[in-house]
């Protein structure tokens, strides 16, 4: 008969999503947060580790969780992945044998009851320690000292205690615990990932305006080229970008092509939408002729390379009427009782241009062609696919095609494009895709903004990783549309702080915000029509956010707090309209504060938890009533500080448990990344911030030395 309780029991271990059936997330270097249950019968003390082993089995880090809120046996920590691949989690529970010894003598000697017996349990105890295969001689010296107290018939008994409890001692017990009736949790999964996958900028261009002209006499339009667009990529270096990602650049579809503002009749030089692939010239494995060849593709991918740029490209599994799919491939589409096609739609929108892919029909013959279009791109240096509407395509094919690709190519990434459902949403992202749109575009009030990054941290955070695009082709909120320039301010502030991935289309920086009547999109919409923008006179006349977002994006590279989604801690302001969270990620600490009010200057206080500001270094209980975002960042910042113990037995790292080094500071020094000016803050702190000027702080923690 099998037990679902071990020895010392450990219950509702984290991150497990779907009981194990899908692997959490990380990427390198990733403050992971722990938990669980874990407790014993009666009144001895416990230990709890957290033990993560790589792809190969192999323990590579170790920490000690601990119990952060005082009569409740829930146990926190976290762990730090150094390599890609498949890890695994363990927790581990144990009797700690020397820590209840410790208690026990310490009361009881103090209350001159079984005192002989008390020091002769401790003898016994550390002897049988010292003893033990594996011992360094350090360790043994150690406990040498302590026997040797303890067995100091001359000394008063309480004395000999206390000479043989030294920080020394404790703190090797500590560092190598005697650890009895251990127990272990189940394999918890975690998917690692390269840096890119969980932190990058993004940067979304259509490379047939990169380049376009209109001739001012005929209004004839000549389109840009991957050559053109090539030019282009200096800008978005220079940005400070990671990623430079374009819409489809296949052939686009004659049959029913939509005209200017998604009408029905496209004029003979109406270029199209890029969505609508397919055509005389080829499909998902020919590039459009307007643009070029793949020779100038691969140009492209290496002129972004030698910039520092990874090239996205979308993969838009859908046809156009003429896509060669439709006449080779006919089980592909489902036909309609009158043998038509039916067009794709996604009510109130229409997309008379497009014929959606049916997956029923011949599944293993349909997968197949899009892994090998798949394959193709990769071949031509594309690393990361932004995936047009997934939601609208089985799971079990994305489970299957992420897959089979990171099998192969470990280093690609997959952004799902789904703006749906909660549940959908979130299972796109445990069938693999490492990247996700999300509902950020629409959070716009402060009580919004903080339960959602509350939300994303807590509820979603082991397996979906929001990608903030701040606007995108389709969507112009009403936010940036009546918002003016501060409002553009506000939110790539906010998206490039609150989380590490974020991106911006085109034409954000120039402040684009006119919609089309009725819609929330673009009026004039780029994805049926050129786009003619002048970049460089705007930026000479002051016109241009580009500054702005060049200087975000360069303390997002600067400060690893902001690299993770994880360690948001909310604090409080007096006003409504003023956001306030910290992130920190060892000891760099930041703060930021926001007004989300693009119309209206802002004074009120802000109201800051210093404690989870605060440097940290060792102590031997948890602070109370710390939550896992906020006890993963304590802890990793002990470890940062190079406050770790020695190696154990087995040549590993074992953690300290951190605590305020001085609850005497109630002062920091408040640097302001954005504007260069310095202030002293502590718990409450006055503010103003006018969105026409500046809506946010972006502050750096400095704490006085000592």
């Amino acid at each position: 008969m099998s037990h679902y309780f071990s020895r010392i029991p450990i219950i509702d271990p984290q991150p497990l999503v779907e009981c194990g059936a899908f692997p959490a997330k990380a990427i390198i270097g990733e403050t992971v947060p722990v938990a669980a249950t874990v407790f014993r019968e009666g009144h001895d003390l416990i230990g709890v580790n957290a033990v993560l082993l790589d792809a190969d089995d192999r323990e590579v880090h170790r920490s000690l969780l601990f119990n952060s809120i005082e009569d409740v046996d829930r146990y926190e920590g976290f762990v730090v992945p150094r390599t890609t691949g498949l890890h695994h989690i363990v927790v581990e529970g144990w009797a700690d044998v020397f820590s209840t010894w410790r208690r026990r003598a310490e009361l009881k000697i103090a209350a001159d009851s079984d005192v002989e017996l008390m020091l002769a349990e401790g003898i016994r105890l550390l002897d049988g320690y010292r003893a033990s295969p594996g011992r360094v001689d350090r360790d043994r010296e150690i406990v040498q000292e302590a026997l040797d107290h303890l067995g100091a018939a001359s000394v008063q008994p309480l004395e000999r205690l206390h000479r043989a409890l030294s920080p020394r001692l404790l703190d090797l017990m500590k560092r190598r615990p005697i650890r009895s009736l251990l127990s272990r949790s189940r394999r918890l999964p975690l998917k690692v990932s390269r840096p890119l996958a969980g932190n990058s900028a993004w940067y979304e261009f259509f490379p047939r305006s990169e380049g376009a002209h209109r001739d001012p006499v005929t209004g004839t339009w000549t389109s840009g080229t991957l050559r053109t667009a090539e030019d282009s990529l200096q800008r978005v270096a220079d940005m400070g970008f990671d990623v430079i990602y374009l819409p489809p650049v296949h052939p686009i579809g004659e049959v029913n092509r939509k005209g200017p503002n998604n009408t029905l009749t496209a004029g003979p030089e109406d270029p199209g939408s890029p969505w609508a692939v397919g055509s005389k010239d080829g499909g998902h494995d020919a590039i459009h002729p307007d643009l070029g060849t793949f020779d100038d593709f691969d140009r492209f991918v290496a002129r972004a390379h030698d910039l520092g740029l990874e090239v996205a490209l979308d993969l838009a599994l859908q046809a156009a009427p003429d896509h060669p799919w439709v006449s080779e491939h006919p089980e592909f589409f489902t036909r309609q009782l009158d043998g038509s096609i039916a067009y794709a739609e996604n009510p109130p929108k229409k997309y008379q241009d497009i014929y959606p892919l049916n997956f029923d029909n011949d599944y293993r013959a349909l997968r197949g062609e899009v892994l090998r279009i798949v394959e193709l791109w990769i071949s031509h240096g594309v690393t990361i696919f932004r995936v047009d509407n997934p939601h609208t395509k089985p799971l079990r094919f994305w489970e299957w095609l992420i897959a089979t690709i990171n099998s192969r190519h470990p280093e690609v990434v997959f952004l799902a494009e789904a703006f749906t459902r909660p549940a959908m949403m979130h299972s796109l992202a445990k069938a693999g895709f490492q990247q996700s749109y999300s509902y950020f575009t629409w959070r716009n009030t402060r009580e919004e903004i903080e339960e959602y990054l509350v939300e994303l941290r807590d509820e979603s955070g082991p397996f979906l990783r929001p990608n903030f695009f701040v606007n995108t082709p389709d969507i112009l909120t009403e936010y940036l549309q009546f918002g003016g320039p501060a409002a553009f301010r506000i939110r790539a502030a906010l998206a490039a702080t609150s989380s590490p991935l974020w991106g911006v289309y085109a034409g954000y920086e120039l402040y684009e915000h006119v919609a089309r009547p009725g819609a929330e999109e673009y009026i004039d919409n780029e994805k049926y029509e050129y786009k003619q923008r002048d970049f460089d006179a705007a930026l000479a006349e002051g016109r241009s956010l580009a500054p702005y977002i060049t200087r975000l994006n360069e303390i997002r590279r600067m400060h690893p707090a902001l690299g993770e989604l994880r360690n948001v801690t909310i604090h409080g302001s007096d006003d409504d309209s003023v956001l306030v969270f910290s992130k920190r990620k060892g000891e760099d600490v930041l703060i930021i504060v926001l007004n989300v009010d693009p119309h209206s200057t802002r004074e009120t206080m802000v109201r800051l938890d210093l404690a989870a500001l605060r440097p940290f270094s060792l102590f031997t209980e948890a602070p109370p009533g710390r939550n896992v975002a906020s006890l993963s960042a304590e802890l990793e910042s002990a470890a940062a500080a190079g406050a770790l113990g020695g190696p154990s037995e087995a040549g590993h790292q074992h953690d300290p448990v951190p605590v305020p080094a001085s609850r005497a500071a109630r002062e920091f020094e408040a640097h302001d990344l954005i504007t260069g000016q310095t202030w002293t803050w502590g718990a409450d702190n006055y503010v103003r911030l006018d969105p026409k000027v500046e809506p946010a702080h972006i502050i750096q923690v400095r704490w006085p030395e000592g």
